[in-house]
């Protein structure tokens, strides 16, 4: 037979024990009678509470009728400070009450069970992701901020790993179910746009060969890899261009889940609730865990933790002792090292948009021409001058934030913010470079660009060319990635174990960088998505990339990478990066949406020649539906169904600010409730002790 909450109560006789009666009441009586001193004083089932001889039977009923006062109001077990077994009743009464209630009562039941459901799938589908006891012990060892960027890398690893899949699906399928993709055009044949002959004719040489993978022209050039290699086809061209949008929206969906959940953490994490010192020692332990390594792991995060609030706490505390003269000398030097920065980064861009502009003029040299690798070279020399600039700069970034006086997490998300500006506006200069190339300086009426619409004498198929550059960017950066873990991250960890004097406190302990190798992600995953139009397989080449990536980063973090002195809280990189990589998003879009809307496509090359702009197929499919079909997709683009949609979406903004705003409110005023309450509760305590004092002395 069930029992019930008093009956629970109950089995522990001597809590409601008598004791001889006093002259007035104690401190320790006052405070038992708070609820919360039934859980500090249970010490399991068949044990006597703490304080059990010193209570009296009105203390005992006075608890009974809160455990029925409780019941009444039908409170979480979870949430009631009982015994085990006491709530483990409590909890089955409930559920006896809202099965035998109505029909209210089951959806209620039902729904509840629903939620459990689906928060125990959610814990088990964290469970068996793939890595997750490796990011964990990443966790504990180097901190959750290097654990972020783990997790950051293994999340869009699997977005490239869908986009890959959608693209194969809508590309590559298609292109061959309506038989076999014709050849390159040949070399007599010709338009008023001139001609293009991808292939290389005649033997080639292994050299030759090598420069073809590494440039992606030659045999690659005329291959699925890149956008000219697709037949000019009506079915293929709207499955192509709804690739682009259906990828588009999905990496979307998924960063912006990603962007809330761990705004709400940032949110919470920067309160004063979670970041009291009280939370970190009583509330940030589990007590689930098993096994002594899982405990140390937890060990060193709360560690990590505490750090970084002591070192924030103390930079505040420096701030808020200085003088004004003070504080004008830290905004002046802020100002100057700010123009620092700003020099730096115009040198960055000029030597980028230099290098882009001079590599056609270089390559037809003949020194250029007969020399294979320097020909590579002049192939390289944008994305060569991308990545010097690229690894020289963070540094000298991250040792100007350091002087400025941030704490520690500001003076990470300055890092970030130089880092990624000059690593995506560097971008941008590159596709304005190839842009005023393609399109003759934006000058249509140009003698090399008034016959198609583009620079069909140097570019013949633009958006190969576009695919290209972004391939050389993709597979640069990677070489460069295992270049510097070979020839220097790799010798500078020997030389500093092998040499204990000077020269090994000149080489220095290596720490993990997490700026700049999540903003190494965030510019890779950018030109990917620049380049996916153009280079339909860059997504599947970069999720190798960020497999090898991963894997390698992982040995050189436990083989050669101490823990940092210095860590940032997890929250900020939760809700910062997936932040940035909206913006690298954004930027991405600009020059392809661009490219579909407003170049002409190329004449000899592409599923759209033919065509005035790519998105001109859209129309035309549209055409070719039945009648009710082109008036519904019509009306979607006419006024009348746009501004209505904006004034609803409009309505619902504001409704939701203002329910934002209200509990908002309600929080303030609960917060201000939980202060009054501690105060009373100093009050009484003093009272209590003034009380016990005074019949002490009587």
């Amino acid at each position: 037979m069930e029992e019930s909450p008093r009956e629970a109560w109950a089995q522990f006789p001597a809590w409601s024990s008598s004791r001889k009666a006093r002259t007035g009441p104690s401190l320790a009586s006052v405070l038992n009678d708070l609820p919360s001193a039934a859980t500090l004083r249970y010490r399991g089932p068949g044990v006597l509470p703490w304080g059990t001889l010193d209570e009296n039977d009105d203390e005992g009923r006075s608890l009974q009728a809160f455990a029925e006062t409780a019941q009444m109001e039908s409170q979480p077990s979870r949430e009631l400070p009982w015994p085990m077994q006491a709530r483990r009743a409590h909890r089955k009464s409930q559920a006896r009450e809202q099965v035998a209630s109505g029909s209210e009562s089951r959806a209620a039941y039902w729904t509840q069970q629903l939620s459990r459901t689906k928060g125990k799938m959610k814990e088990g589908f964290q469970t068996i992701q793939p890595w997750a006891w490796t990011l964990k012990k990443i966790g504990g060892q180097f901190g959750a901020g290097t654990e972020s960027y783990f997790s950051l890398l293994r999340f869009l690893l699997f977005l490239n790993l869908g986009a890959s899949v959608i693209e194969v699906c809508m590309k590559l399928i298609p292109t061959w179910l309506e038989g076999a993709p014709p050849g390159p055009p040949g070399p007599n044949i010709s338009s008023p746009c001139g001609s293009y002959i991808p292939h290389t004719q005649g033997l080639v040489t292994f050299p030759t060969q090598l420069f073809n993978l590494l440039s992606g022209e030659g045999y690659l050039e005329w291959s699925p890899l890149f956008y000219g290699f697709y037949p000019p086809r009506s079915n293929l061209a709207i499955t192509y261009l709804c690739s682009v949008f259906a990828i588009g929206l999905i990496y979307l969906l998924f960063i912006l889940h990603r962007s809330v959940s761990g705004l709400k953490e940032t949110l919470l994490a920067e309160s004063d609730v979670l970041t009291s010192y009280s939370h970190r020692v009583f509330s940030a332990w589990n007590f689930g865990l098993c096994g002594d390594m899982h405990v140390r792991l937890r060990q060193r995060i709360i560690l990590y933790e505490l750090q970084v609030d002591l070192e924030e706490a103390a930079v505040r505390r420096r701030a808020t002792e200085q003088t004004l003269g003070q504080r004008v000398k830290v905004w002046s030097l802020r100002a100057l090292l700010n123009l620092l920065v700003l020099a730096l980064l115009g040198a960055a861009f000029y030597g980028i948009y230099w290098a882009t502009e001079y590599t056609v003029t270089l390559q037809e040299t003949p020194v250029v021409q007969q020399t294979p690798l320097l020909k590579l070279l002049v192939n390289y020399l944008p994305s060569i001058f991308i990545s010097v600039f690229n690894f020289v700069l963070p540094p000298a970034f991250k040792f100007i934030a350091s002087l400025e006086g941030y704490t520690h997490s500001r003076q990470i998300v300055l890092i970030l913010l130089r880092t990624v500006f000059l690593r995506l506006a560097s971008l941008v200069f590159l596709l304005f470079s190839l842009w005023n190339q393609i399109t003759c300086g934006g000058n249509m009426e140009a003698e090399e660009c008034k016959a198609c619409g583009y620079n069909y004498k140097e570019i013949p198929c633009w958006e190969t060319r576009l695919g290209q550059e972004m391939y050389k960017l993709v597979l640069f950066d990677l070489l460069m990635g295992l270049l510097v873990t070979l020839l220097i991250q790799f010798p500078r960890k020997i030389l500093c174990g092998l040499c204990p004097g000077a020269l090994g406190r000149l080489s220095g302990t290596l720490e993990f960088q997490v700026p700049d190798e999540v903003l190494g992600l965030i510019y890779a995953q950018t030109v990917v998505w620049v380049g996916s139009f153009f280079c339909p397989l860059l997504p599947l080449i970069n999720t190798a990339k960020f497999l090898i990536l991963f894997w390698l980063k992982k040995i050189t973090l436990f083989s050669i990478y101490s823990p940092a002195s210095r860590t940032f809280r997890a929250s900020t990189a939760n809700f910062f990066f997936p932040l940035v990589l909206l913006v690298g998003l954004a930027i991405s879009a600009v020059p392809v949406l661009y490219s579909i809307f407003l170049i002409p496509p190329s004449k000899l090359c592409g599923p759209f020649q033919g065509k005035l702009s790519i998105w001109a197929q859209i129309p035309e499919s549209i055409e070719s539906l039945p009648q009710t079909a082109q008036n519904f997709l019509y009306f979607l683009g006419t006024q009348a169904f746009t501004v209505p949609l904006l004034i609803v979406s409009s309505i619902l903004m504001m409704y939701t600010v203002a329910l934002a705003n209200c509990y908002g409110r309600l929080i303030s005023e609960l917060k201000r409730q939980i202060e009054s309450e501690v105060q009373n509760k100093v009050f009484l305590a003093q009272r209590a002790v003034a009380l016990s004092s005074r019949n002490g002395v009587s």
